[in-house]
């Protein structure tokens, strides 16, 4: 399999908030096909040069390298099966990199169904916000086989600042399922350390500053903001949604059990997150895990 060149039909589904400049970053120099659930959101990459398909299927059938940036299981099931499905429209030697945060497992399996087309398919998942999307400068883990880490590189390095394979199918999100165990750990721990000094009676913008590791430190309000840090406006793009980092936490739980491996820092983040969604703090963002903690 040849590595990726300028000038090459690019494939993409799944034009949401991660996705949309995911495919932005593809369009220099390349001819770049995409399809969304609502069309409106890719309104601006339209205007830029993006081809609009109507479906999966008629994306990957004009494409030689297909990418897919979905939220789940259930979202990629949808865009990759049935007749107007990804796989009904790959052709026999394309490469499908598959971006998206998603189970192992489903993934190996997606990818042995993308094997029996003649494709190649490797896992891509990424960390970094909407802003390191923006920008090229997320991390990419990659799963998959050593060739079609090879063909897919160049288009890679347009995405990430670095760009790891870390074996086969699948090992790419399970390495991404393990980093989101520690994210979410150290944002559970530095709220309740908040929590803890605030109820004391110490001031709990000095108290996040003071408790805060280099990963959470990089989420607060800055030095001239004297919001608490659960109340704090932060950008739009740089949100951790709690229920998505939920979801990723309960992949992580359900790969542990197939494996035989206990997480028990990762069932007490599910617990934790549970009680969060229950106070109705679902979609924000993570760092706000200090409003859903706090007693009434």
């Amino acid at each position: 399999m040849q590595r990726t060149q300028l000038g090459t039909r690019i494939g993409f589904v799944g034009l949401g908030a991660m996705g949309a400049p995911l495919a932005g970053r593809l369009l220099y120099r390349n001819k770049v096909y995409g399809t969304n659930r609502t069309k409106s959101k890719a309104s601006a990459l339209i205007a830029e040069g993006l081809v609009w398909r109507d479906t999966p299927r008629a994306v990957a059938a004009s494409a030689e390298v297909v990418f897919s940036m979905v939220t789940d299981d259930a979202a990629l099931a949808a865009v990759t099966s049935g007749p107007d499905g990804i796989l009904a429209g790959l052709r026999p030697g394309a490469l499908y990199i598959d971006m998206s945060t998603v189970s192992p497992c489903a993934s190996r399996e997606l990818a042995e169904r993308v094997r029996m087309v003649g494709a190649t398919m490797i896992d891509a998942p990424v960390s970094g916000g909407v802003s390191a999307a923006e920008t090229g400068t997320l991390a990419i883990m990659v799963g998959g086989t050593e060739a079609g880490y090879r063909a897919a590189e160049p288009l890679l390095l347009r995405l990430g600042s670095t760009v790891t394979h870390v074996g086969g199918n699948g090992n790419g999100l399970l390495l991404g399922l393990a980093l989101n165990i520690s994210v979410a750990a150290q944002m559970l721990a530095f709220n309740e350390g908040v929590l803890l000094a605030e109820r004391g009676g110490v001031d709990p913008v000095l108290a996040a500053r003071a408790i805060g590791s280099p990963m959470p430190c990089d989420r607060l309000p800055g030095p001239d903001v004297q919001d608490l840090p659960g109340q704090a406006r932060f950008a739009e793009p740089e949100r951790v949604d709690v229920a998505l980092m939920h979801k990723d936490i309960r992949l992580a739980l359900a790969t542990a059990r197939d494996s035989g491996v206990s997480l028990p820092v990762a069932a007490a983040v599910d617990s934790a997150l549970s009680r969060a969604r229950g106070t109705g703090c679902g979609h924000s963002d993570i760092v706000r895990l200090y409003q859903g903690m706090a007693p009434a």
